[in-house]
């Protein structure tokens, strides 16, 4: 048996967002989120659910902060709701809304619990939606106001702030999937990456310039592993075209002010995207993150059987379960090498960052009850696996300072609405009884102890 002891100061924490879990959606003056609109006027969500009330947390979070101290969690990620704040994105604060979020960093301080900000976790104002969304500059402005104000207000007692949850998955996939708008718009998509990084360098460059600037800012990216299905040539490109789109294209902006020339000049080429406005690689140039946040759940595999295959890009991801291999209920593959691999390549491509892991987890089917105890053995062992492979990029000197787990309880889980569990916590949504799983009871002695046997 091997143990494994992570360095002093390691940072455990698990990561929630303010949509998944709040509820409360229309109360105390909060204003309409694109998934508010979502849930309710679109039959995209599996079996019509909502966010409307979802774990109660809005209500319960004192029961929930005293949940994350038994954990023993030294931080806890959680998102804010833009339109709790600014219900129409915009001029008008919300002073409950406020009040709810001062609540909880208070609560979360009183318990010893570091609290971790993202401040956009997909619930964009729909008011803001019905200008343009993301595709517009207009909302720039508005998110730097909101972040703004954010950082004046909480930043005495919030230290680390994080600008974006997973900018690939609310540009380029919502987009293509026709979540907002009814019509497959990858352009569009890609337009809305753009203007996200120049958001987030803004929000940067304010922080800095904020009267409580002592802290830490970063991005939390969601990246992936891309190994080829053969190797043959055209599965090769097909690697060094997806790892563009899907690694490349985010973390080249924020961690060297650029945009990969290969994927410039393709996606030029497939869908006429407009030049990178050089306004905006002076905002990245000159507003450097501190940290990096990545969110890790498996790896990618791709091949192409033509070369016709590499200028659509969706033909070239391999869906088909291999043998041998494990997978969660989401249909992910269980990869923890490669994490180390992306861990590694990171740090050696991009000039040894600082890293959090912001998320990482599994779902399970968790309908098993035993003397009052989820039995989740496949999370505690994929936890082990990643877990491990984290320790093994420290070892070979990856700078990574922390480690989320995703999540801390069962949640809505965006178009898959309550189908999908991937909490420490069980939550029972019509009684919103919380119940702890093997897994919580495992990460709790894993934090006790700094570490785990293997």
């Amino acid at each position: 048996m091997k143990t494994i002891i992570f360095p002093d100061g390691f940072l455990w924490g698990a990561a929630t967002s303010s949509y998944q879990i709040e509820g409360a959606w229309n109360e105390d003056g909060k204003g309409v989120s694109v998934w508010d609109d979502i849930c309710h006027n679109k039959k995209i969500v599996k079996n019509r659910d909502t966010g409307d009330i979802a774990c109660d947390h809005y209500h319960r979070y004192k029961e929930d902060v005293q949940l994350m101290k038994d954990l023993g969690l030294k931080a806890y990620r959680f998102s804010v709701s833009w339109p709790r704040i600014f219900p129409s994105g915009k001029g008008k604060i919300n002073v409950k809304g406020v009040e709810f979020y001062d609540n909880l960093i208070n609560e979360l301080l009183a318990n010893e619990i570091e609290p971790v900000i993202t401040l956009y976790h997909w619930d964009l104002p729909v008011s803001l939606h019905t200008i343009g969304g993301w595709e517009s500059r207009d909302v720039i402005d508005s998110y730097v106001e909101y972040a703004s104000f954010m950082y004046d207000h909480y930043g005495d007692r919030v230290k680390k702030w994080i600008t974006f949850n997973e900018p690939l998955v609310f540009t380029l996939w919502f987009y293509s999937f026709g979540l907002y708008n009814y019509k497959r718009d990858i352009r569009g998509g890609l337009i809305a990456s753009i203007n996200v990084n120049a958001a987030h360098a803004k929000a940067v460059e304010i922080y800095r310039q904020s009267k409580n600037s002592d802290g830490k800012i970063g991005i939390t990216l969601n990246l992936s592993p891309i190994y080829p299905v053969s190797s043959s040539e055209l599965d090769k490109k097909a690697v060094k075209y997806i790892d563009g789109r899907d690694n490349r294209w985010f973390l080249d902006p924020v961690l060297k002010a650029s945009y990969p020339n290969d994927m410039l000049k393709l996606f030029k080429v497939i869908y006429n995207i407009p030049p990178i406005p050089k306004e905006d690689l002076i905002l990245l140039e000159n507003n450097p993150i501190d940290f990096l946040g990545i969110n890790n759940y498996s790896c990618t595999r791709v091949g192409a059987k033509s070369e016709e295959d590499l200028t659509h890009l969706e033909k070239l991801i391999n869906r088909k379960k291999l043998e041998c291999r494990e997978y969660s209920e989401m249909g992910l593959e269980v990869c923890s090498n490669g994490l180390f691999d992306l861990l590694t390549r990171i740090d050696r491509e991009y000039n040894h960052p600082l890293i959090y892991i912001t998320e990482n987890g599994m779902a399970c089917k968790d309908d098993k009850n035993i003397d009052g105890i989820v039995q989740d053995d496949d999370r505690v062992n994929y936890l082990k696996q990643y877990l491990e492979a984290v320790y093994r990029a420290i070892s070979r000197g990856v700078n990574l300072k922390g480690y989320f787990v995703w999540s801390l309880m069962d949640n809505f889980e965006w178009i898959y609405g309550y189908s999908k569990k991937f909490g420490l916590i069980h939550i029972n949504y019509d009684t919103q009884k919380r119940t702890w799983k093997r897994s919580a009871y495992w990460y709790r002695d894993v934090i006790k102890t700094n570490g785990y046997n293997i």
